[in-house]
């Protein structure tokens, strides 16, 4: 397992017996972020896009103590405005009995660890506005709030009007 700066505390990629796992911690990421009505995938779903032959997202856990505790979901995207690939860090969720002891930090951490492997040119992610908590969290990393944007979606749903 990979070491930390937190005593106790381990962060490995996630393996395709992890599925469950994952379902779960993205199930109570939804029902913190007030969204659970919106989680509909399943462990099928997951096992396809995360561990199939096209594999869509990478996922780290993070174990305290040999029990998982969080995890972070991430992909590649491109910047051409720099000309190389970034990450957009999906999904990043620490149980609430484990928050304020570094583990999220250290979870973004190994991740920079990787983007940085991977001559990545940034690592990117968006953070609901009443989070004050993770807003705090990522201010204190120095990251820096893109203010002047905002986030568009399109679902699958409206792919048909277009």
């Amino acid at each position: 397992m990979s070491k930390t700066t937190v005593a106790g505390f381990t962060i490995e990629p996630a393996t395709e017996k992890e599925v469950p796992i994952i379902l779960n911690f993205v199930r109570e990421l939804a029902e913190y972020e007030k969204l659970l009505d919106e989680a509909k995938a399943t462990e099928a779903d997951l096992r396809e896009s995360l561990f199939g032959e096209k594999k869509y997202a990478e996922v780290l856990i993070g174990y305290f103590e040999e029990k998982p505790v969080a995890f972070l979901l991430y992909f590649h995207n491109f910047s051409t405005f720099v000309g190389r690939p970034g990450i957009y860090m999906e999904d990043l969720y620490v149980q609430p009995k484990m928050r304020g002891k570094g583990l999220g930090k250290e979870l973004i951490r190994y991740l920079a660890g990787i983007a940085k492997e991977r001559k990545c040119g940034r690592i990117e992610w968006a953070v609901l506005n009443w989070n004050e908590p993770a807003i705090q969290m990522y201010k204190k990393l120095n990251a820096t709030p893109m203010d002047e944007w905002t986030v568009f979606r399109l679902t699958a749903e409206q792919f048909d009007d277009l």
